[in-house]
């Protein structure tokens, strides 16, 4: 397994370098490691706006990749990863807009910071997750994704029994912090039967749960025009059946993508498993058109 980290920086110019050495930690007596910017992919490197791959004269797009083997690690050992740099006196562009930072554990995981309170976020791609029935291709579709950070996502078919399971551990995130889940999905124009009776949300720690309803539809959901009466009929009536009340539907990220919260928990420090779930299993009618990515788990405003 591989840990891939990345810092991206847009629409700046700026002047950087970057430190080039190989060190292992004496005081612990784990290894560690410090790989020099020859070993990073960086975008553009190869141009001569750059001095040998070290310092940037000017760009507009910054983009660092750097990656290592967990086997060259210390196992079970908690491991950080920075970036080391010098900002010269002539730099300029540098603060214009904050710029992306993440972690990426093998290719099924996305660990980064919270911009404003530097709090642990993951996002777990679908290929971390609990779909059932997801590797039947009559199902579940597995395909990339465009615009997705992972390489593959999943897209349903058609099912009626639609249940999507995640857990993570509460050591993973930050103590004394509360946070909300999200699962991140987009529904296609030709999805159907998504709507039809809402969907039940849950996110689980020990004794604690949280739980919630929501309508897997945009905002202003179309009806595909191919529905027959009797379908239209049965939606209907299957609504009728529905728990009265209002129900959530999914909001737009900024990302291109929609999520829906799955719930929230505080976490306390301890160590416990959060288990976070999406199911509509009551009614018998076919759905399909969902496409997921992962879910999110990141802190409360």
């Amino acid at each position: 397994m591989s840990v891939t980290y990345a810092l991206m920086l847009t629409r700046c110019i700026s002047v950087i370098a970057f430190a080039i050495s190989l060190t292992l930690e004496k005081s612990s007596g784990k290894i560690s490691y410090i790989l020099s910017a020859r070993e990073l992919s960086i975008v553009w490197s190869d141009d001569p706006m750059f001095l040998e791959a070290v310092e940037l004269r000017t760009i507009w797009w910054l983009e660092v990749h750097g990656k290592i083997k967990t086997k060259l690690l210390s196992p079970n050992t908690t491991y950080g990863a920075y970036l080391i740099i010098k900002i010269l006196d002539r730099a300029y562009g540098l603060d214009s807009i904050p710029a992306e930072i993440s972690v990426e554990v093998g290719r099924n995981q996305i660990f980064s910071l919270e911009k404003s309170t530097k709090k642990k976020r993951y996002i777990l791609s679908a290929r971390e997750l609990s779909i059932t029935w997801a590797s039947n291709p009559l199902y579940w579709s597995w395909k990339p994704l465009f615009q997705s950070r992972f390489p593959e996502g999943v897209e349903l078919v058609t099912i009626w029994w639609l249940e999507i399971k995640g857990k993570i551990k509460t050591q993973m995130l930050s103590p004394k912090t509360t946070y909300g889940a999200y699962l991140i999905v987009k529904i296609v124009d030709r999805a159907y039967g998504l709507d039809t009776l809402p969907s039940e949300v849950s996110v689980e720690v020990g004794n604690y749960q949280s739980r919630g309803s929501i309508y897997l539809r945009r905002h202003q959901s179309k009806k595909q025009s191919w529905e027959g009466d009797y379908f239209l009929n049965r939606i209907e009536a299957l609504r009728s059946r529905a728990i009265k009340g209002e129900h959530r539907v999914p909001c737009e990220r900024e990302d291109g993508w929609m999520e829906i919260e799955l719930g929230e928990f505080y976490n306390d420090g301890g160590d416990e498993e959060v288990k976070m779930s999406l199911r509509e299993v009551k009614g018998s009618h076919l759905k399909g058109g969902l496409v997921v990515e992962g879910i999110e788990v990141r802190p409360k405003e």
